[in-house]
C-alpha cells in the first residue's frame, strides 16, 4: 500500500501498524559522508543540508533498511513494514523496518547504526541548522552544560526576592519501594546539600501511594497497575510515606512551607519543602482524609491521579473509565480550594483537566510534562489544548527533563520555550520528577540548576523570565491557592 505524508502527520498511519507500505521521501543519514547507511531518517521535505534532521517528528520516519542503502541526493521510494512507536526514546512516531529501495543503486560504502545516531545528538532535530539553536554554541561531553564560543557561558543572577521552586520531585527518596524486600526501609539520599549547591530554594516533595499495586511494564516503557488494592492498603501506605517525608526533612534539617508567609521567608531559611502527594490514592475515595493530611502531615500540594485509574478520575496512560474527573474528584478539588491546597492535574486525561478547570476556584498546576502535537495513546505528553486549559485557570505547567522527550538541557530549554510561546511565559514552570523516571533524565541533580538557567538564557528568555520559570510562577499559584 502506498501512503503519503499526510497520513504520517495526522497519525492516520496508526491503522497500518505492521503493514507493508510504500512511501517516498528524502534520505537523512547520520553521516552524509558515509555514502551508505542501513539506519537513517526518511523526511517529507528535502533537508537544507546533509544530515540536517527535521525538528518535527511528524515529518519524518525512522528507517531500518534490510541492507545498507546508497545515499541519494534526490527523493527515494522505500518499501517496508511500518511500525507505530509509542514514546520512542528519540521522539519518532513511526519506523519502517526491513526497508528496501525500490530502485537501489549499488555503491559499496560503509553503514551507520541507530545507536550511533542517538548518541550523536542529531535526534529530535538538535543539529546546528534546527530552528531555535544558537550558531556558535557547542555542548560539553556530558551533554548537560551549554558552552558559548570562547567558553563564555551566560550566567543567570537571580533578581532580588526570587525563589527557585521545583514543582514536583521525589528527591531524598521517600517513596516506599515496589520491592517488598526493601519496602519502607529504603535509605534516604541527601537532599539539602545538592539544593544548596545549585541554588534551589524550595521543592514540592511528593509521596506516591500506589507503589504496591503498580509496576514497570514488561517492555520497561511505562508504569502500570497490575492488581486492585486491598481495603485500607493505600491509606496505610500514605501514612508510611508522609511519615518518611517528615523523617527526611528532620534528618536534612529542612523546614516545611505551609503558607505564603513561610514561602516568602524560605529564601533566608535555607532549603525548604512543600509536602505533596502524587496521586490521591491514599484517600480511597474518602473526603475527610484530605483534612487529615492537611492537618496531620501538612499536605499543601495534591496531585489527583497517578498510575492507576482511581476514585478521582482517569489517567493518560490507561483507557478512560470515568469519562474524566469523577464527582468524588470534583469534591476533592473543592475541599482543597477551601483548605488551601494546590491542585495538581498531572497524569490526568484532558477530559479530567477540563472538568477540573470548571470546578476549581483556584489556579491549577500540571506539575510535570511537555508539549506534543500528537501524543501517543498512552503518552504522558500533552497537547496544546491540554496546556491551554491549565493556563486558562491562571495556572502553571511544569516542563520535565525526560530523556525520552529531550536530549539534553538545551533541548529542555527549547521545550520550555515552545510551551511559553503557546501559553505565555507566566504559565510555565519546572517539574523535575527527580528519582521518578525509568531512564535517567537530562536534569539529574539540583547542582545542575545553574546550567539549566544558562540554557534558558540561551533560548532567549530574559533573567526576569528565567526567575519566573524557575519558581516565580509556581509561587504565584501557591499564594493564590494556600494563602
Amino acid at each position: 500500500m502506498t501512503i503519503d505524508w499526510t497520513m504520517i502527520r495526522t497519525g492516520d498511519a496508526d491503522t497500518l501498524h505492521d503493514t507493508i507500505v510504500v512511501i517516498a521521501g528524502w534520505m537523512i543519514p547520520l553521516d552524509p559522508q558515509a555514502g551508505r547507511a542501513d539506519y537513517f531518517l526518511l523526511g517529507a521535505d528535502e533537508p537544507c543540508c546533509g544530515g540536517c534532521v527535521p525538528r518535527n517528528p511528524s515529518m519524518s520516519v525512522e528507517v531500518q533498511a534490510a541492507v545498507p542503502v546508497a545515499l541519494q541526493a534526490e527523493s527515494v521510494t522505500l518499501r517496508g513494514q511500518l511500525v507505530r512507536l509509542l514514546d520512542d526514546p528519540a521522539g519518532w512516531r513511526y519506523r519502517l523496518i526491513d526497508a528496501v529501495l525500490l530502485e537501489r543503486p549499488a555503491v559499496p560504502l560503509r553503514s551507520f547504526s541507530r545507536r550511533a545516531f542517538l548518541a550523536s545528538g542529531a535526534a529530535l532535530g538538535l543539529t546546528a541548522c534546527a530552528p531555535g539553536r544558537f550558531a556558535g554554541y557547542t555542548e560539553t561531553q556530558d551533554n548537560a552544560t551549554p558552552v558559548a564560543a570562547g567558553n563564555d557561558k551566560p550566567t543567570w543572577q537571580a533578581p532580588a526576592g526570587t525563589l527557585t521552586i521545583d514543582m514536583h520531585t521525589h528527591a531524598g527518596r521517600v517513596i516506599v519501594s515496589r520491592d517488598p524486600a526493601i519496602g519502607a526501609r529504603r535509605p534516604f539520599v541527601p537532599l539539602a546539600k545538592p539544593m544548596r549547591a545549585g541554588g534551589m530554594n524550595v521543592v514540592c516533595l511528593a509521596i506516591v501511594t500506589d507503589t504496591t499495586v503498580t509496576r514497570v511494564s514488561d517492555n520497561r516503557k511505562r508504569f502500570e497497575a497490575w492488581r486492585e488494592p486491598e481495603p485500607g492498603e493505600l491509606y496505610a501506605l500514605g501514612q508510611t510515606e508522609f511519615q518518611r517525608a517528615h523523617q527526611l526533612i528532620e534528618r536534612e534539617q529542612m523546614r516545611v512551607v505551609t503558607n505564603a508567609a513561610a514561602l516568602s521567608a524560605s529564601g533566608a531559611l535555607g532549603p525548604c519543602v512543600i509536602i505533596a502527594s502524587e496521586g490521591g490514592d491514599f484517600l480511597e475515595g474518602r473526603l475527610d482524609r484530605v483534612d487529615e493530611a492537611y492537618t496531620q502531615y501538612q499536605l499543601r500540594h495534591l496531585q489527583l491521579t497517578h498510575y492507576r485509574v482511581n476514585e478521582l478520575g482517569d489517567i493518560q496512560t490507561e483507557p478512560p473509565v470515568h469519562g474524566g474527573l469523577t464527582d468524588a474528584g470534583a469534591d476533592v478539588i473543592r475541599r482543597c480550594n477551601a483548605l488551601g491546597i494546590v491542585v495538581d492535574v498531572a497524569h490526568g486525561t484532558y477530559d479530567l483537566v477540563k472538568r477540573a478547570a470548571d470546578t476549581s476556584t483556584r489556579p491549577l498546576v500540571l506539575s510535570h510534562s511537555a508539549l506534543a502535537s500528537h501524543p501517543g495513546a498512552r503518552s504522558r505528553l500533552i497537547t496544546p489544548d491540554h496546556a491551554r486549559a491549565i493556563a486558562g485557570t491562571g495556572g502553571v505547567i511544569g516542563v520535565w527533563p525526560s530523556s525520552g522527550t529531550f536530549k539534553d538541557l538545551h533541548g529542555m530549554a527549547e521545550g520550555v520555550k515552545r510551551m511559553a510561546d503557546l501559553v505565555g511565559v507566566e504559565h510555565v514552570g519546572l517539574g523535575t520528577d527527580m528519582l521518578g523516571f525509568i531512564s535517567p533524565p537530562v536534569f539529574r541533580s539540583y547542582e545542575q540548576l545553574p546550567d539549566l538557567a544558562s540554557a534558558l538564557l540561551l533560548a532567549g528568555f530574559s533573567p526576569a523570565e528565567v526567575g519566573a520559570i524557575l519558581g516565580g510562577n509556581y509561587r504565584r499559584v501557591f499564594e493564590a491557592s494556600v494563602g
